[in-house]
């Protein structure tokens, strides 16, 4: 999964992404128990190409890279790599990357009837509601979340 930089901010690093490589890694068809292990991982022949899993739509595809706690809530922690897709249409309760005032952040659209909110999955941090003086511009969705363990 290649990326080059196309955006570096307080909030949020966003990297293009290369989707015309092909790398199959190998991948256990059962899942992975928990309890005791399976003598099924001898014989693990099915693989799969994270690029056709992750991405759904390559030119509108992009990864991003949190900065700060703001949705930790939600399990989005600091470093974490963020999938993000810009031809999802934003909606009730998807997490978004927003372009507000000039700043990249990362919230939870919430639609209160006519009112938009963006809403943090922190206790710190508090709800921002849109004005129509507000700049904003939901850039694309988060479709997953990649972490380090």
């Amino acid at each position: 999964m290649s990326k080059t930089l196309l955006h570096a901010g307080p909030t949020l690093n966003i990297y293009s992404a290369a989707t015309e490589s092909k790398l199959e890694l190998p991948l256990l068809p059962s899942g992975i128990s928990a309890g005791f292990p399976s003598p099924a991982l001898d014989f693990i022949d099915l693989t799969i190409d994270l690029n056709k899993h992750l991405i759904k739509h390559p030119s509108a595809t992009f990864y991003g890279r949190v900065k700060g706690n703001s949705m930790k809530d939600a399990g989005i922690h600091d470093g974490d790599l963020l999938v993000i897709d810009k031809s999802i249409a934003p909606a009730d309760g998807k997490i978004a990357v927003c372009y507000i005032e000039g700043e990249f952040t990362l919230k939870r659209i919430s639609i209160r009837g006519n009112e938009l909110w963006l809403v943090p999955a922190n206790t710190e941090y508090k709800p921002m509601k849109i004005e129509e003086h507000n700049d904003l511009r939901v850039w694309g969705v988060v479709t997953h979340v990649i972490k380090k363990v």
